[in-house]
């Protein structure tokens, strides 16, 4: 398991925990980040913030504060 913030360029992971309280949990589960979506990480900042994600077909762009929120299943954790 790691963190949204922590995958690499080009890796893919499945969302299975989405911490974090009220308006910002909310916010990120409105911008279709629950558990269960299958996430890309298309790009990344030279300081890592902010990152560029596709998830549901589409492309979102999300700050490191709320990506760290995110823990992920990768391919390597099963």
């Amino acid at each position: 398991m790691k963190r949204l913030n922590e995958l690499k360029i080009g890796e893919t992971g499945l969302i299975k925990i989405v911490e974090g309280e009220g308006r910002v949990r909310r916010r990120l589960f409105d911008m279709g980040i629950t558990p269960g979506a299958r996430v890309y990480l298309r790009k990344k900042a030279p300081l890592g913030d902010p990152i560029e994600i596709t998830i549901r077909g589409y492309e979102l762009t999300l700050r490191k504060n709320e990506a760290i929120l995110v823990v992920m299943e990768t391919e390597g954790d099963k």
